[in-house]
């Protein structure tokens, strides 16, 4: 299952790519886009609770759940920006990237 988790984030991954360099190009996001970011994030974090669920998770899929969560949070932040039509300070948006890699790259170090 984690080589699921790990397609549906790089997936997002990708999307989120785009978001971040309209936002740190100073222009805004394409809305519908996202929203697709949001519902892959949101996919990944559903399928890590089921494999926690399931039980003898091993520790660096916990910690990579937490970080990804993170992420999450930091990015419904980042969305509360566009609904309010302004644009959100890079610095979130890099924080928002790196801690979203770093638990991207966590889950990873499950396969490799």
């Amino acid at each position: 299952m984690i080589n699921y988790v790990l397609l549906v984030f790089a997936i997002g991954a990708l999307g989120g790519l785009v978001l971040a360099a309209h936002v740190l190009r100073g222009k805004f996001a394409p809305w519908a886009l996202s929203l697709l970011h949001a519902l892959l994030g949101a996919i990944g974090l559903v399928m890590l609770i089921l494999m926690l669920a399931q039980g003898d998770t091993p520790q660096r899929v916990v910690i990579g759940f937490v970080l990804l969560l993170i992420a999450a949070l930091g990015g419904f932040f980042l969305a509360s920006f566009h609904l309010r039509k302004q644009l959100p300070p890079k610095a979130v948006v890099v924080v928002h990237a790196s801690v979203a890699v770093i638990g991207f790259l966590t889950l990873l170090s499950m396969v490799l």
